[in-house]
């Protein structure tokens, strides 16, 4: 009886476990197009300094003529770094106490 069920319902569970298991036993089929992407990111990566991507250099100085234009536009100081985040600063108001209304009632 139990030698009839494993043949019965061997072929079925090998079916949906060769399902499952077959993409993990392939060799990871690797997509040319992302392949070049991950390459690309590796070269600029090696290429990089201070942990940051180069830019070549007329890129470079038209991101500057940008941030000088930005600088113009929008008032800021020349030489301010127009890529940080703006700093706010709410000091506390000062409140005028009134000595003839503090007496109580």
């Amino acid at each position: 009886m139990l030698s009839q069920r494993i043949v019965v319902s061997a072929p079925r569970l090998i079916r949906r476990n060769f399902g499952i298991a077959a993409p993990m036993m392939q060799a990871a089929a690797v997509d040319p197009i992302q392949q070049l992407f991950v390459d690309k990111i590796r070269e600029y990566k090696s290429q990089s300094s201070g942990g940051k991507l180069t830019l070549p250099p007329e890129i470079q100085a038209e991101k500057k003529r940008e941030l000088e234009k930005l600088a113009k536009q929008y008032g800021g100081d020349e030489g301010a770094d127009m890529t940080a985040f703006p700093k706010f600063s709410f000091p506390d108001p000062k409140i005028e106490v009134n000595p003839l209304e503090s007496t109580s009632k």
